[in-house]
């Protein structure tokens, strides 16, 4: 199973710039080192959450949480990233009920299983 409607998949600046590549953010710091370790920047967030669609575009959903708000979707996998390693990532996406556009909720590094 592939995420639904992944080629519209939302991703807020914000949610880059200020989360995942931010190194002040209490909970984003340590994502930021890797992802910026990687090639990413906050001058290019785009190209990140182009490389985040990629991923759910190129990876199975590994695994489907349901709750009272909706649907999150776990997809783990290699992401592309500009310095050309492949670092395995999960990247957690949410649907809302009653909406059909996943929206990210978070990435991180992962060990391969």
């Amino acid at each position: 199973m592939r995420l639904p409607n992944c080629e519209h998949a939302h991703i807020p600046q914000a949610k880059v710039v200020d989360y995942l590549l931010s190194s002040t953010h209490p909970e984003g710091q340590i994502k930021a080192k890797f992802f910026m370790a990687h090639g990413f920047t906050v001058a290019n967030w785009q190209q990140f959450a182009a490389a985040l669609v990629t991923h759910a575009q190129e990876h199975p959903v590994a695994r489907v949480e349901k709750s009272l708000f909706g649907i999150r979707y776990i997809i783990e996998g290699i992401l592309r990233t500009p310095d050309g390693r492949s670092p395995f990532v999960r990247v957690v996406w949410f649907i809302e009920e009653g909406e059909t556009i996943p929206r990210l909720v978070t990435a991180y590094p992962r060990t391969q299983r």
